[in-house]
C-alpha cells in the first residue's frame, strides 16, 4: 500500500510538472489524476463485486482535498449488487455536484460498521448516507455522528429510532413481501408445507418477511412454516440453511427469501436436492429475473436501488440548500413474474 501510495504521488507531481510548463493550472491537473483514480459502481453488477472500502478511501481522500465536500456512505453489505447499484446512484449525484464520497463496507458486521463510521467522521465528511447492518447496534454511531453535528439521511433500511435522520428513502419493505404472499396463496390455494429465510437482525427484512406473513394469512389458505431460519441476507449462507432445511422437510410447496440473494441460494440448494417449490425473494435483480422463465424461481418484490440512491442523494442536496424535505419517502415496490419480467428486463435494475 505504501508502494502504491508514493507512486501516485509522483505521478502526480509528474504530471503537475509538466502542467506548468504548458500553462495548466495544477489544481485542474491534480483534479484529473484524481478523477482518473476512481471507479464509479456498476449499477448493473451481476458478476462484479464492489471495491473494499479500504482499497478506495485513500483515492477518496485525495479527491476531497482538490476542493468540494465531503460525504461519507455505510451500507449492510457492498457486495450486494443490490448495494452496488444504489451506491453507485448516490456517488453520481454527489460527484456531480462537485463533491466526494467516502464509501466503506462493514461486510454485514454490526462492530465494524461502528468502527467505520468513527473513522469517517475523524476523516472529516460532513454528512452521512446511512443503512444499518443492525437497526440497533448502529446507534452508538449515530449518537458519535450527532455530537459532531454531522446530519444523517437514511436508505433502504430502517435505524432503531428514525429522529436521528434528516430524511430516510426507502422501498415499501411491507408490500414487497405481501405481493409475493398474495401471489404464492393464489397459485398454490390448496395450501402446503412452506420454509421462510429471514434475517431478524435487518429492519427492512423483517418488514418484507412480515407483510408476506400477513398476506397468507389473509388468503385464508392454509400454509404451515415448519422452518423458519436467519439467512443473514446472505446467499452462501441462505445455501446452507436451505440445504438443512429441505432434507428434513423435502415436501415444501414454496420458500420466501427475504431479499434476492438469500432466494438465490435456496434455489441453488433445491436445484441440488431435485426439488422444485416455489421460490419468492425480494429485490428484483437482474439475476432472479433472468431465472423466472421456466424455473422455480416464481417471483420478487422488485424495488429500485437507483431511484433510492438517487432520490436520497437529491433530497440531501436540496436540505443543504435550504429547502424543507419530507423525513420518510416511501418507494413503490411490486410483484415481477414470469408474466411480466419482459417488461423490466433481465440485463438491469428497474
Amino acid at each position: 500500500m505504501k508502494r502504491k501510495i508514493l507512486s501516485v504521488l509522483l505521478c502526480v507531481s509528474m504530471v503537475a510538472a509538466m502542467a506548468a510548463g504548458c500553462g495548466s493550472s495544477t489544481e485542474d491537473t491534480a483534479a484529473d489524476a484524481a478523477t482518473t483514480e476512481e471507479a464509479p459502481a456498476e449499477e448493473s453488477a451481476e458478476t462484479e463485486e464492489a471495491a473494499p472500502a479500504e482499497d478506495t478511501a485513500e483515492a477518496d481522500d485525495a479527491a476531497a482535498s482538490e476542493g468540494g465536500r465531503t460525504f461519507g456512505y455505510t451500507c449492510m453489505d457492498g457486495t450486494n449488487p443490490f448495494f452496488v447499484a444504489l451506491e453507485g446512484a448516490i456517488r453520481e449525484v454527489v460527484e456531480s455536484n462537485g463533491d466526494t464520497l467516502v464509501s466503506m463496507d462493514p461486510a454485514n458486521d454490526s462492530n465494524t460498521q461502528v468502527n467505520q463510521i468513527e473513522d469517517m467522521i475523524s476523516r472529516g465528511v460532513e454528512l452521512m448516507f446511512v443503512n444499518p447492518v443492525d437497526a440497533d447496534g448502529i446507534i452508538p454511531a449515530l449518537d458519535m455522528l450527532k455530537q459532531a453535528e454531522i446530519p444523517m439521511f437514511g436508505f433502504d433500511t430502517e435505524v432503531g429510532d428514525m429522529s436521528y435522520l434528516v430524511s430516510y428513502a426507502g422501498s415499501d419493505n411491507y408490500n414487497a413481501g405481501y405481493v409475493c404472499g398474495e401471489d404464492l396463496a393464489k397459485k398454490i390455494p390448496e395450501g402446503g408445507d412452506i420454509l421462510v429465510l429471514d434475517s431478524p437482525t435487518m429492519q427492512s427484512v423483517t418488514d418484507r418477511t412480515n407483510g408476506f406473513l400477513d398476506a397468507i394469512e389473509e388468503s385464508g389458505v392454509t400454509f404451515n412454516i415448519v422452518g423458519q431460519q436467519d439467512a443473514q441476507g446472505n446467499q452462501q449462507v441462505a445455501n446452507e440453511k436451505a440445504t438443512d432445511l429441505l432434507t428434513a422437510h423435502p415436501d415444501v410447496v414454496a420458500i420466501f427469501g427475504g431479499n434476492d440473494p438469500t432466494a438465490l441460494g435456496a434455489y441453488t440448494a433445491a436445484d441440488a436436492a431435485g426439488l422444485e417449490p416455489l421460490i419468492y425473494g425480494v429485490d428484483g435483480s437482474p439475476d432472479v429475473k433472468a431465472l423466472l422463465k421456466d424455473t422455480m424461481m416464481e417471483g420478487t418484490g422488485a424495488q429500485s436501488p437507483i431511484t433510492i440512491g438517487k432520490t436520497i442523494a437529491e433530497t440531501a442536496y436540496q436540505w443543504l440548500n435550504g429547502e424543507e424535505v419530507e423525513s420518510y419517502i416511501p418507494i413503490e415496490t411490486f410483484l415481477v413474474t414470469a408474466d411480466n419480467v419482459d417488461e423490466y428486463g433481465t440485463d438491469g435494475w428497474q
